[in-house]
């Protein structure tokens, strides 16, 4: 979260409208376009998104996303007075070459004059001409890292979650890891989502760790995700001092949670890839709330195929999980 006040987030988007009224030419403005429009929310584009991002089209075309958020937002951008639907289906047809785990939530087309955005979760659509940007700043709150927070246990996003911690379970259990190493497993698992989306952590660290310290074929994954639990369970004073950069940039975590040592699972490409798709749901839209009863319905096969059927009260479930967190 960035310290801009939404005051200061819709000045900046005034000026940013004002500064962008005579934009035409896609090749040429579209790009610092772009970086000026995040940099109304204090945010650089080159942190988080990529422009002219290369993705195979159907029937095995090259395309390129003007730029491309995983996980969050395509921007697809045309010259001043181009037709926004079409835009917009040209976005839609990059789906196909794109990882399930990068999909984004979210489609903005433009064409300098107007902003149109899509929310895919929930097929809301706003469009307005771009002198009233300032009016519309909170469509865009997620750039920033404002999010609402889903506390309904039927939300389509805590399903969500549930499916894909499911199949994470699923894997693991696969491969002969079970009982109570698995829980505890994917209680730090849950633990860890949750922290690198919500500031305990820094932002996306887990996620990177895996995608970058891990091998494709997950063969060194529990290898890893052992190391890393230690580290967490570790203060940084008595941490050693060859310690990874990487893995010192985890903060140590006080209580029990990394503090028992459980049987390093053996792991393969398949339960790598179930929880690189469980890192990229945005896991601040979640109350703890629901952990519980989420944590429930993730180690019960049968009560997962019912999801929302059997998920107990808040009070019950903060009681539960308040000393895990």
């Amino acid at each position: 979260m960035n310290n801009l006040s939404w005051n200061d987030i819709r000045a900046r988007a005034l000026t940013f409208s004002n500064e962008w009224a005579d934009a035409s030419r896609e090749n040429a403005d579209a790009k610092p376009f772009w970086v000026s429009f995040f940099n109304i929310f204090g945010i650089s584009s080159k942190r988080v998104a990529s422009f002219e991002e290369p993705v195979k089209k159907l029937g095995a075309k090259q395309g390129f996303i003007d730029l491309f958020w995983k996980g969050v937002l395509m921007v697809e951008h045309k010259s001043r007075g181009k037709d926004l639907d079409r835009a917009y289906t040209q976005a839609l047809d990059y789906f196909p070459g794109i990882q399930e785990r990068d999909l984004p939530r979210y489609i903005i087309v433009s064409d300098f004059a107007r902003i149109r955005l899509h929310d895919l979760e929930n097929g809301e659509e706003h469009e307005f001409p771009l002198e009233e940007l300032h009016q519309n700043i909170k469509l865009f709150g997620f750039i920033a890292g404002y999010q609402t927070r889903s506390f309904g246990t039927q939300d389509p996003v805590n399903i969500k979650a549930a499916e894909l911690l499911g199949r994470l379970h699923d894997t693991f259990e696969a491969s002969d890891y079970s009982g109570h190493a698995l829980e505890v497993l994917l209680v730090r698992i849950l633990f860890c989502l949750f922290a690198e989306d919500t500031a305990i952590f820094e932002r996306q660290i887990f996620q990177d760790f895996i995608e970058q310290r891990t091998s494709e074929d997950g063969s060194d994954l529990g290898a890893r995700l052992a190391h890393l639990f230690q580290v967490l369970n570790t203060p940084p004073d008595k941490r050693g001092k060859n310690l990874d950069d990487q893995l010192a940039a985890f903060p140590y975590v006080n209580g029990k949670l990394f503090g028992e040592t459980l049987l390093i699972p053996d792991c393969d490409r398949a339960m790598r890839e179930a929880l690189l798709n469980c890192s990229a749901l945005d896991w601040s839209r979640i109350s703890p709330a629901i952990f519980g009863s989420l944590f429930q319905s993730v180690m019960d096969s049968t009560e997962r195929r019912n999801l929302g059927a059997h998920y107990t009260t808040e009070t019950n479930i903060l009681k539960a999980i308040r000393p895990l967190f």
